[in-house]
């Protein structure tokens, strides 16, 4: 569900067409666009506070296999969140989990962890290395 999620639009609608047809589908609830409260903690295990307000989209189908698939994407993307709903949905069918999971899930995966990479480099590009005065000492 973490790569349905962070998977744009445009991403999946480039995936799908080589991809088993997806599965007849009602939906259940949503798209519903609202506000969800993130929270942080300062320093990763400090007091907990109210960081602010993200806006999340959710969708919940069943398809005519009888599974029920649940999305949450960030934004108000509503066909979005219904695509990554119906995915789920077909991933609990084992005619259609392998197939999906290798031309579809996995692809996605891979290019996320590129991207990941690519921001890890452009970040580590910038890094300061402060040298302490002891190591400056006769």
């Amino acid at each position: 569900m973490a790569i349905l999620a962070r998977a744009k639009l445009a991403e999946l609608a480039e995936l799908l067409p080589g991809a088993p047809a997806l599965p007849d589908y009602t939906v259940l609830r949503g798209p519903q666009s609202g506000l969800v409260m993130l929270r942080g903690r300062a320093g990763g295990g400090g007091e907990a506070f109210n960081l602010g307000e993200m806006t999340v989209t959710r969708c919940t189908v069943r398809d005519a296999a009888g599974g029920v698939g649940h999305a949450y994407v960030a934004g108000r993307d509503g066909e979005q969140a219904a695509l990554a709903a119906r995915l789920d949905a077909a991933l609990q069918s084992p005619a259609l989990h392998d197939t999906l999971e290798a031309q579809v899930i996995a692809k996605l995966a891979e290019r996320q962890a590129a991207r990941r990479r690519a921001e890890a480099e452009r970040a580590a590009a910038t890094r300061v290395r402060f040298f302490t005065m002891a190591t400056m000492r006769s």
